[in-house]
């Protein structure tokens, strides 16, 4: 059985952890599926956006803790696996389309990580979420500490991570962790609802637009001017920009369900 279910429809992307026995707790044979799949996304220019979710009544319960628990490495060893372990999320952070988590039960550990490094991200109401890395003596990992101090504060990114607790959908949201949080029923269906109404946006102008925002978090003030500069004058030079503004001068409906540029670099 597959850990990771991949499907496409109407132009999205879906991808679903799926060892459901184990909460999707994530693995080396996840990581190798979801950089697998995550190229061939970016390779596939009519897939214009991303669900990622867990199979069953979980998202993902972190890492694999009987698994690591085996592992005899030496501290260079561990680190390569975690270069490798961290592609995955520099991947998927890197895709030039809008990327939703849809996070139903548990996110902890990496699966917390891994709902961090989506675009959106929706959760049902039942939802919890911890940073359980301090629980077993291990420090975050998969960009946690790079993204959740830029969502909730230094502050309060060092509560969640120290204390290693538990939050419900409700506070997740109210500290600036979620979008939205919908019915358990409802929530795979605004996640597609979501995905598709992003997928319907010029395609090359929202993978400038995700750069430049992520881009905004390091660079100075008169740098991310520039770097709008050129980005609207790419966009507005462009075929999409020119099929837009005449239809829109026709007030007839916009077209934006064009494949993505068939090439489209990480920054």
């Amino acid at each position: 059985m597959s850990v990771l279910e991949f499907s496409r429809h109407e132009g999205v992307a879906t991808l679903v952890m799926s060892r459901p026995g184990v909460k999707n707790a994530y693995n080396s044979e996840m990581g190798t599926a979801l950089l697998q799949a995550l190229d061939e996304i970016r390779r596939d220019p009519h897939l214009r956006a991303v669900v990622l979710t867990g199979a069953g009544e979980d998202f993902c319960a972190g890492g694999d803790v009987g698994g690591m628990s085996r592992m005899d490495c030496s501290a260079a060893e561990l680190r390569t696996r975690m270069e490798a372990t961290h592609r995955v999320v520099a991947e998927l952070v890197a895709l030039p389309c809008p990327v939703i988590a849809a996070v139903d039960g548990v996110a902890a550990g990496a699966g917390f990580s891994l709902a961090l490094a989506a675009d959106f991200t929706l959760a049902s109401e039942r939802a919890r979420f911890s940073m359980a890395f301090a629980r077993i003596g291990a420090v975050p990992d998969m960009g946690a500490t790079y993204i959740l101090p830029r969502l909730v504060g230094l502050q309060k990114a060092r509560e969640l991570i120290y204390s290693a607790r538990e939050v419900t959908a409700a506070q997740a949201l109210e500290m600036g962790i979620l979008l939205e949080v919908v019915a358990t029923a409802g929530l795979h269906a605004r996640a597609s609802e979501l995905a598709r109404s992003m997928s319907e946006q010029s395609p090359s102008a929202f993978a400038m637009t995700k750069r430049l925002l992520a881009q905004s978090l390091n660079n100075d003030w008169h740098s991310q001017l520039s770097d709008e500069a050129w980005a609207q004058a790419i966009a507005m030079s462009g075929d999409y920009f020119k099929d837009a503004t005449a239809r829109f001068m026709r007030k007839e409906p916009l077209r934006y369900r064009w494949p993505r540029p068939a090439r489209s670099e990480p920054s």
